[in-house]
């Protein structure tokens, strides 16, 4: 497409938001947030960010009808992109605070706590890129990418690319899965490499 591809981040009531729609416009694209679920399902790619814990994020997607609307996405092969929390709850389920909370399950898994001496994981760390990673493709192995978690999964989702970080233990930074993407960190907060990351991936849409 020679148009600037359509986005659509979605509002369940989780932060970050207005970032995220700043980053996405200055990398390429043509971005909205919104709530709206045929804006969401007919956008050329759809972003699902998010901040805090995993079952209120979770809360927020049911009340928005979320879930179905990323299911239905990836049935149609239509792109998906989801951001730190975002990329906690495509997961199966989360461990937080004593609580097991149900994911949207399109990957197997469970995110839990890292085994860090430090928590939260705040600040700039590096990322170990898998070979032949799209979202990763130009950025020099070992880029330093922003994150804030202390949440994270640790193991890799059957099939996928999956590239990898380490604060304490090692923990998923990027998953490339068919027309599914996520990273752990805030590409929007990473400066060159996170605007470098989301331009890998709008090229995808075109």
């Amino acid at each position: 497409m020679s148009r600037r591809p359509r986005i659509a981040v979605l509002d369940y009531g989780s932060g970050n938001l207005r970032s995220a729609q700043r980053a996405l416009e200055r990398a390429g694209a043509e971005a909205q947030v919104t709530a709206d679920a045929t804006a969401a399902l007919t956008a050329d790619g759809l972003v699902v960010p998010g901040v805090g814990a995993f079952a209120a994020c979770m809360a927020g997607l049911d009340g928005v009808g979320g879930d179905q609307i990323i299911a239905k996405r990836l049935a149609a092969g239509a792109p998906v992109l989801g951001i730190c929390v975002g990329m906690q709850v495509l997961f199966e389920a989360g461990d937080e605070h004593g609580q097991h909370t149900a994911g949207c399950g399109c990957w197997p898994g469970v995110v839990h706590k890292l085994a860090a001496p430090i928590l939260p994981h705040m600040g700039w760390n590096e990322v170990v890129s898998a070979t032949g990673s799209r979202l990763l493709a130009g950025i020099d192995d070992g880029t330093m990418f922003y994150f804030v978690h202390s949440y994270a999964a640790t193991a890799a989702p059957p099939g996928a690319l999956t590239s990898w970080a380490n604060h304490g233990e090692d923990f998923v930074a990027v998953v490339e899965d068919g027309p599914l993407a996520a990273t752990q960190f805030h590409p929007e907060k990473s400066s060159d490499a996170g605007a470098a990351l989301l331009a890998n991936w709008l090229e995808g849409l075109r």
